[in-house]
């Protein structure tokens, strides 16, 4: 493989994901910083950073949301994706990773942090992105190297290639040997660092690590092997190519080192990234893409400005693309463009078109959605990716704080799911809520500021209602009578009602068997609308379900009688007769499962049991290893903050689907405060 081969020409686009906390943000700010795209590293802490730039970001020192920057470095541009590190807002990453050219995984010698860092790698190595481990805040290591590694290796299904070691000075690391290079760096705080004598122990461990790295490359390469085993040295440049296509094909991921606050170690990444990771032909190809002459491009990411429209971040991955074209849609929408922009540090970042490789902003495709892929050919083209949201995981019901604001509430919010699809909106037909679901506790507090500080709607929120229903034990022959005279017509309904229990599950059946006429066949139809009239709140004061009434006798007047007396009627029986019924109060139950890490399943099944779970049984997670999952039945009243504990429990990295299994009854004390407390809310 020649170098042309390991330095592919055209821009690129490189994602930074890690966990939580582990520097992401910093390291693009050291990135752009030592390549000159700005003069100094901003902070994350000082609110100076380019990434986490948001007025949500700044308030909670966390990304909430990808930044994208372009710099350039030995003469090539370098688009970089910063990523946010919470499972809350992981949605975004999920969107944009599909159509970078490599990820460079931002991670510390942390073990908590290692179910996080397994879920991320997993989500790279099944879409088959190369990707790099850039080992953070290296100043603060306080473990050999080798035993960090064997505490980072389970969380990757390919071998952890260490690429560097470090130079210690005592208990403080002072530089890096580079084993493919075979050469020595001290670090130089916020310049590059410089090039030293490699000798001594230093040598001995160089020589020991460099034949380690050759080893499991070799496992790929016959012919490195035999020279390994005949003990020849083999050629840099041949090295370098093992090392630029074990990367490229997911045979390995290598670990490189460095302390992103202290810029040290950034231009060695650079150049890893220059010289082996692909570039955007190899990306279109991964994905699928036919080859055509016409532009070919990805919507990742949709973003509504306060006072700029509607911006659409994109990878170009084929062809030429210029302002004003027009591009068919995947989801068989079209749109013209009116706006191309660089994602780039720099105030001018107008451009008049982009090329195969380019990451800009399209303006005004006010159609097209993230997850799209657009094509600037006749034709819709079939679309490359397919990002499904993780199911939501905690809820709440909101309104605006104004009434005058419902239909901006209603505006705002679908702005919001564009922005986010990983946001959910659903109406609560019994209690005209909105509820807004998301994906934890910071995600939705981070959709409020949003809608008020972006959108200018305030909002007040409460827990949303639980599903309760009520049913009856008993059945009961109910007369509901309805007489109204005030001069002229009057009204006349007389119907007798059977009220019977149905086996739960079962819902609610009409039926009549009315002799003699003595209710006309054309009031039969009110007298059913009256009957669900009165089962939409019960004596409890819940819906009423499985219960079937009958219509078995009545009287009607000839001038009196109308559809609305008899609905009225019907509604006033099943009111009087209910209570009569034995009412019992239900409550949904949910199927909960759980995915965790296993030293965590103990924890979990206390936190299920508190919660009035009903453990179904647990086993290993499939494919992961050092996870399980937990099966439960819970009731939906204690599924409302579980994520909240689940997560405390697990380091972030836990998580959960419910899904609806039957209603069951409840029964003294805990049915007596839930109605309670139903009757004081309403």
């Amino acid at each position: 493989m020649g170098q042309d081969v390991r330095s592919p020409r055209g821009p690129r686009c490189i994602a930074l994901v890690g966990p939580f906390q582990s520097g992401k943000t910093t390291l693009l700010e050291a990135i752009l910083a030592r390549t000159g795209a700005i003069r100094n590293a901003g902070s994350v802490d000082a609110g100076t950073s380019v990434g986490d730039a948001s007025p949500e970001a700044r308030q909670h020192k966390m990304g909430v949301g990808l930044t994208a920057a372009t710099t350039s470095f030995m003469g090539d541009s370098y688009t970089f994706i910063d990523c946010p590190g919470s499972v809350e807002f992981a949605h975004d990453m999920r969107a944009a990773i599909p159509a970078v050219d490599a990820a460079v995984v931002v991670c510390e010698a942390d073990e908590r942090k290692l179910p996080q860092l397994q879920i991320i790698l997993r989500e790279l190595e099944d879409l088959g992105i190369p990707r790099f481990l850039f080992l953070n805040k290296i100043d603060r290591a306080n473990k050999r190297i080798r035993e960090t590694l064997s505490t980072l290796q389970p969380a990757s299904r390919v071998p952890l290639v260490l690429r560097q070691i470090p130079i210690w000075n005592g208990d403080l690391i002072e530089g890096f040997v580079d084993l493919a290079l075979e050469r020595a760096f001290v670090y130089r705080e916020h310049k590059a660092s410089e090039v030293v004598a490699l000798e001594g122990g230093d040598l001995d461990r160089e020589k020991e690590a460099r034949f380690s790295m050759l080893e499991k490359l070799a496992d790929h390469d016959d012919a490195l092997m035999e020279q390994l085993l005949e003990d020849i040295p083999p050629p840099r440049d041949a090295v370098f190519d093992d090392l630029a296509r074990e990367l490229r094909e997911g045979l390995i991921c290598p670990v490189l080192l460095g302390s992103a606050t202290r810029e040290n170690g950034v231009l060695r990444l650079m150049k890893a990234l220059r010289h082996e990771a692909p570039g955007v032909s190899e990306t279109a190809k991964r994905l699928g893409a036919s080859s055509s002459k016409d532009a070919l491009a990805y919507v990742f990411k949709t973003v509504h400005l306060q006072h700029g429209g509607k911006l659409s971040l994109t990878r170009v991955l084929a062809g030429h693309l210029d302002d004003g074209a027009t591009l068919q849609s995947s989801s068989g929408e079209a749109g013209r463009v009116s706006g191309i922009s660089a994602v780039s540090c720099a105030h001018d970042t107008k451009r008049a078109s982009a090329e195969a490789g380019d990451t800009i902003a399209l303006g005004k495709l006010d159609t097209v959605k993230t997850g799209d892929t657009l094509s600037a050919g006749k034709t819709a083209p079939a679309a490359l990716v397919k990002v499904e949201p993780a199911p939501p995981v905690l809820a709440m019901a909101i309104a605006a704080t104004d009434r005058k604001d419902d239909v901006k509430l209603g505006q705002a919010l679908l702005r919001l799911n564009e922005e986010d699809p990983s946001l959910t909106m659903i109406q609560n037909q019994r209690t005209h809520d909105i509820v807004l679901w998301g994906q934890g506790e910071m995600h939705l507090r981070v959709a409020l500021e949003r809608l008020r500080d972006r959108f200018g709607v305030n909002v007040k929120s409460h827990p949303p209602a639980i599903g309760y229903q009520e049913t009856i034990r008993k059945t009961i022959t109910q007369r509901g009578r309805h007489k109204k005279q005030s001069g002229g017509h009057g009204q006349f309904g007389d119907v007798v009602l059977e009220i019977k229990p149905l086996p739960r599950g079962s819902g609610f059946e009409f039926s009549e068997r009315v002799v003699g006429g003595a209710v006309p066949r054309n009031y039969i139809g009110a007298v059913e609308e009256g009957v669900v009239d009165g089962l939409l709140r019960g004596p409890l004061g819940f819906p009423v379900i499985d219960v079937q009434v009958t219509l078995t006798d009545g009287s009607y007047h000839s001038v009196d009688s109308s559809d609305l007396a008899f609905r009225t009627a019907a509604r006033i029986g099943v009111s009087e007769g209910l209570p009569q019924c034995q009412p019992v109060l239900l409550e949904p139950i949910h199927i909960v499962e759980i995915v965790c890490p296993t030293d965590a399943t103990a924890k979990i099944n206390a936190i299920l049991s508190g919660r009035r779970g009903q453990i179904l049984g647990f086993d290993t997670r499939e494919g992961w290893p050092g996870w399980d999952r937990v099966r439960a039945m819970m009731p939906e009243a204690e599924i409302g903050e579980l994520i909240v504990e689940l997560r405390s429990a697990t380091a972030g990295a836990g998580s959960f689907t419910r899904q609806f299994d039957r209603m069951a009854e409840v029964t003294g004390r805990a049915a007596d405060q839930i109605i309670a407390a139903h009757r004081v809310a309403a």
